[in-house]
């Protein structure tokens, strides 16, 4: 084991909360926002981006109370370059124990010529905004959008005006996955080089993975002298994504032989974090992602597995429980009991209270009758899918019969309640799951179209749990839906009523007056 302590230490930003919350269709309630902030707080993430305060007042109320609760983390807020801006976040921030100000403007020249700035016009604004953020906090952080596409001289020429204004941190965004690594690499060394007072602050990099590159530039500018990653839990974010948190934590961690630096995160809550961020964005994590894929720690070549049995280095270079994988999947059925759940739950990082231990239980009984042997998998599914299911929401599925088969229509009787009342309709369509989806759109009618739906087995056999994933999208928003069952067909039905409930929830939060959609575009 490498002791690590002497080791450069390379600060870890979470911006799941912000720029993977832009991912579209993935807004976060208050309550899921506070609970995975809390989450981070606790694994030891040195800074959460909160949010973009001016955005909504729901934005403002999330990292304010983010920015009081939190015991470990900076907490930060994005602004744009303008006063208004940061003194929205400002109010946001200035509560918590360590706050620190974001702010940002585009600087190539594509962005440049959306407001329309020449190159002194801008410096001019960097070098107001930044002393304005300044100001008013110790801690300041301005980015140079798009830097990666922003000509060399105009970069080094606002990053050192950045610097004297009063920043603290210097991020340096490939906004648009464009960058190499070796040019990752080489932006960082350039400004450590040629800007006066470079070595007095820290440089962070943030990288977006439209080209598959997010973390091989992330950690190729960490190795040219970057100190700060900004990323998001399981790569969430807008287009293909932002460099993966757990990706970059354990490739410093399991190649700390070539990337000696070390990092205080407490890698063993990166997969409850994977799973609940999944779980809240209603984005499933594909089978083969690095680190926290179902199959990342599955081995099914027969030469593979008799390898891994005799020594598991051989196809291993980390082992499950280094990101808390439990590695006991030993099956509970019916007979188990209440006690033995909230071991099990604990044990795969759920600390249950007692109302929802209760409601957990309820619910594997129901599967545990269903199915033969109920599996690891199986408990987080049926997790999932309690969590999606909330009381308060506007549409509830109570009850659906379906008729399907080789002759005759295909027909679904459902009963959906609506505000608390409940609704029965009849409907067919080409099959059982359109079927249920027009008795749906026939008691809830909406114009959403739908985009996505998907099917996953969640372990093996006829009588495993499907989890669905659904997407649909009206008029610009985008709103996700998923849901587990034996039943295939309920739980496409479910996952469907679940995602029209997030787009009710979206559609009241852009209602007239709401700037959502005109500070959205950034992505700093």
């Amino acid at each position: 084991m490498i002791d690590t302590s002497s080791q450069p230490r390379v600060l870890i930003f979470d911006t799941t909360l912000r720029d993977g919350e832009q991912s579209p269709g993935a807004t976060m309630t208050h309550e899921e926002k506070l609970e995975i902030a809390g989450l981070l707080d606790e694994m030891g993430v040195d800074i959460i981006e909160a949010g973009f305060p001016i955005a909504s007042e729901g934005d403002f109320a999330a990292v304010s109370e983010i920015a009081r609760n939190a015991r470990n983390s900076t907490i930060c807020g994005l602004a744009r370059a303008n006063y208004k801006d940061i003194d929205r976040c400002w109010e946001a921030v200035k509560h918590a124990k360590s706050p620190r100000i974001h702010t940002f403007i585009g600087t190539s020249p594509l962005h440049r010529a959306i407001p329309g700035l020449d190159m002194d016009q801008m410096a001019e604004r960097i070098h107001d905004t930044v002393s304005h953020a300044r100001n008013l906090c110790d801690n300041v952080q301005w980015s140079p959008m798009d830097a990666t596409r922003t000509e060399a001289d105009y970069l080094c020429r606002v990053v050192e005006i950045a610097i004297k204004a009063g920043a603290t941190t210097i991020n340096i965004p490939d906004t648009v996955g464009y960058t190499y690594p070796m040019e990752s690499a080489q932006i960082i060394r350039m400004l450590l080089e040629r800007v006066p007072g470079a070595d007095s602050i820290v440089f962070a990099t943030h990288c977006h993975n439209d080209l598959g590159m997010a973390t091989a530039n992330a950690l190729a500018a960490v190795e040219a002298g970057a100190r700060q990653i900004e990323c998001t839990i399981n790569g969430l974010g807008e287009r293909a994504g932002n460099t993966a948190l757990e990706e970059v934590v354990m490739a410093l961690r399991v190649r700390n032989d070539i990337l000696p630096f070390r990092t205080g995160i407490d890698a063993t809550r990166i997969m409850h974090l994977s799973r609940r961020v999944s779980t809240v964005s209603g984005f499933v994590v594909q089978p083969n992602k690095a680190i926290v894929g179902k199959n990342a720690f599955v081995h099914e070549s027969g030469i593979h597995q008799d390898g891994v049995l005799k020594n598991a280095e051989t196809f291993e270079i980390m082992k499950p429980e280094h990101i808390g994988l439990t590695v006991k999947n030993i099956a509970m059925g019916k007979h188990s009991g209440r006690a033995a759940l909230r071991a099990k739950m604990k044990e795969m990082g759920y600390d249950l209270a007692e109302n929802q231990l209760n409601d957990a239980f309820v619910r594997f009984k129901a599967l545990a009758d269903r199915k033969k042997e109920v599996y690891d998998d199986d408990l987080v599914a049926l997790m999932k899918d309690q969590e999606t299911s909330a009381t308060h929401d506007t549409l509830q599925v109570k009850r659906l019969r379906v008729v399907c088969g080789t002759e005759g229509p295909r027909e679904a009787e459902l009963t959906l309640s609506i505000d608390g009342v409940d609704h029965t309709t009849d409907a067919t369509g080409d099959g059982p799951v359109d079927a249920a989806f027009n008795a749906v759109d026939m008691l809830w009618p909406h114009r959403a179209e739908l985009q996505l739906y998907q099917v996953h087995a969640v372990t093996e056999g006829t009588d495993a749990q499907a989890t669905v994933s659904v997407r649909i999208a009206e008029d610009g928003r985008i709103a996700t839906g998923s849901s587990a069952d034996t039943d295939t067909v309920v739980a496409s039905v479910k996952a469907y009523v679940n995602a029209l409930n997030r787009l009710i929830e979206r559609r009241k939060k852009s209602a007239p007056g709401d700037d959502v959609k005109s500070v959205r575009y950034s992505d700093a």
